[in-house]
């Protein structure tokens, strides 16, 4: 790969306050596991143990609710759609939202009861209305796993019950509840703020107890059995920024949503977002081989936005590695060089650039040209 030095920028970005001396220490937390990312990019602001295998516990709906999502979209099932409910779904034990055997309830209120009361039932019934059983319902819970990146997770089951081979991290969870607030933005907003539902003549809280500490907090779910201990993924978003935070293993309801607060006022009292490049803004014009065009543009398909410490932005340096030799045809977004972004001379991400624009193949004199070229290179 050849280097562009000539893009080894420094970013003239005026500081907050005046340079701040040191990196921001990351809160200690009274938990076994825990993650805070930055929702937009994913990048990474503080961790401990973040890719611990661990029992998720309710925190296991996130995948039910996403299948859910992704059934109403395609049609298998409706809103409004009633379902019958089985024995098994019935007969669920650890939180419920107390639906009856032999009834027939409206998805909608199925999916209300999976978040908001965290019905371990309301996954069983949900689960046998998408696949037809549970067991099938977890093979598509695995392989969604694996398409979404989630390279350290095993489920059993819909609800989060106890299973040695039910098993994730605090990295794949992070993962799995970004994708459900970018996959399905108007279903998050719409049902994972909710404070309380009524079924059956039973009202419940929403366990979240950071929906009534923090206005900005608008999800996400929390978890508990003995072994996983007390576990709550929780976003929050203030201003343009939003922050996901994944703790994992506290000793009580109270301890979870303390020390999940701590974490996200950590992130947006420490770090700032800055755009480095907006949507489609050429990077850079790299050399094209064997192409109509000698050259493509490259760039981003979304605005380019990094977190740093406040008041670190005269610190930060870039420098674009391409992928070289790159020969036609290049397709729009395919990923053609690597941004490597430091911070005080040290590494401080890596981030795909890819073509913005398409190159086909040159004709046939072209190409060969460009092919005797390519031998004295």
């Amino acid at each position: 790969m050849s280097k562009f030095r000539s893009l080894f920028l420094t970013l003239l970005l005026v500081p907050l306050l005046a340079t701040a001396q040191q990196m921001p220490t990351p809160p200690a937390l009274a938990a076994k596991s825990w993650l805070l990312i930055e929702s937009a990019s994913g990048q990474e602001l503080a961790a401990q143990a973040p890719d611990e295998r661990l029992e998720p516990a309710s925190l296991t709906k996130l995948m039910t609710a996403y299948l859910t999502f992704a059934a109403i979209k395609q049609g298998t099932i409706k809103l409004d759609q009633t379902v019958p409910v089985s024995e098994k779904a019935w007969k669920t034990q650890g939180s419920r939202m107390f639906i009856k055997v032999n009834t027939q309830v409206a998805v909608e209120d199925l999916i209300k009861g999976m978040i908001v009361q965290s019905g371990n039932d309301a996954c069983v019934a949900l689960a046998e209305a998408i696949a037809g059983s549970e067991d099938n319902f977890a093979q598509m819970m695995n392989r969604e796993a694996q398409r979404l990146g989630m390279k350290s997770t095993s489920f059993r089951n819909a609800a989060g019950m106890p299973d040695p081979q039910h098993y994730t991290t605090a990295r794949d969870l992070a993962i799995l509840a970004g994708a459900l607030i970018r996959d399905f933005p108007t279903e998050y907003a719409k049902y994972y703020s909710l404070k309380e539902f009524r079924y059956n003549n039973i009202t419940q809280p929403n366990r979240n107890r950071l929906l009534w500490i923090d206005p900005t907090v608008d999800g996400v779910k929390t978890g508990h059995t003995e072994a996983a201990g007390y576990c709550l993924i929780s976003s929050a978003k203030r201003g343009d920024r939003r922050l996901l935070s994944v703790v994992l293993g506290t000793a009580s309801d109270s301890v979870r949503a303390q020390e999940s607060l701590k974490l996200l006022n950590y992130g947006f009292q420490f770090y700032e977002a800055v755009r480095l490049y907006a949507k489609d803004q050429a990077v850079s014009s790299l050399k094209v081989w064997k192409g109509s065009s000698a050259t493509v543009k490259a760039g981003f398909q979304n605005d380019f936005v990094l977190s740093i410490p406040k008041g670190f932005a005269p610190r930060l340096k870039t420098e674009l590695l391409s992928q070289q030799p790159l020969v036609a045809p290049v397709a729009a977004g395919q990923v053609v060089a690597t941004l490597k972004v430091s911070l005080d001379g040290k590494p401080y991400g890596d981030y795909p650039v890819v073509a913005i624009e398409a190159v086909p193949v040159a004709g046939i004199f072209g190409r060969a040209i460009d092919t005797i070229r390519l031998w004295f290179n």
